[in-house]
């Protein structure tokens, strides 16, 4: 999701706002906790992109073996760091980068999350080209994705607004069908989807390593 200076500038300078925001549909939430931790095992090796303060990747940690969560703001991983310490977590570690950036050095991993990232990325096709790349035969992707063409039609119109007042970070305009279009492109095949009733909210997707 190769970001812009003025793409981190944006979360570094919400990371505290973002911090404090409550989880806004906790048993949806719940529901893609259950969902991820179907595909994780005590061995599982795990791989997040656009982590933000590393919420997820602590509640998940108990599941797996080790976590490497990513984002592109330091201070976002700054307060991740510090609720991994508060929490005794020892098995996620946090880097600051992008995911079209991030080196492997030849690691591989058995479940890559990216969860509300997708569409504020610049190129979401390459993304999971790469994505394909880091997981090991059959591995799995497990994506949350807010389709905005389908959810809010207007979006399109509103949020350039919103990024000329710096209230916005780039968002990618997307449809379902594109996005299953990109998923099947790089290598995808879905093997599980849980769509929440409420209008606005993101496609969660499983899929597998073809």
């Amino acid at each position: 999701m190769t970001a812009t200076t003025k793409d981190t500038r944006f979360w570094n300078r919400i990371a505290s706002k973002y911090a404090r925001q409550p989880i806004s549909d906790e048993e949806t939430y719940e529901k893609k906790l259950a969902i991820t931790r179907k595909y994780l095992t005590p061995e599982s090796e795990v791989f997040e992109f656009g982590c933000g303060t590393g919420s997820t990747a602590i509640l998940h940690a108990p599941h797996a073996a080790h976590i490497l969560a990513t984002d592109v703001a330091e201070k976002m991983l700054a307060v991740g760091r510090e609720r991994a310490a508060e929490a005794g977590v020892t098995n996620v570690s946090f880097e600051c980068t992008d995911v079209e950036n991030f080196e492997p050095q030849g690691r591989q991993f058995d479940v890559v999350l990216g969860l509300n990232i997708i569409h504020l990325c610049r190129d979401p096709l390459a993304v999971m080209q790469k994505v394909h790349a880091l997981l090991k035969p059959d591995g799995h992707f497990i994506q949350s994705t807010v389709c905005l063409k389908d959810a809010m039609p207007i979006a399109p119109f509103i949020i350039p607004v919103m990024q000329l007042a710096g209230r916005a970070p780039h968002v990618k305009f997307l449809k379902r069908d594109d996005l299953d279009g990109m998923i099947g492109a790089a290598g995808f095949e879905v093997v599980e989807r849980f769509r929440p009733e409420k209008k606005l909210s993101a496609e969660f997707i499983v899929a597998k390593k073809a």
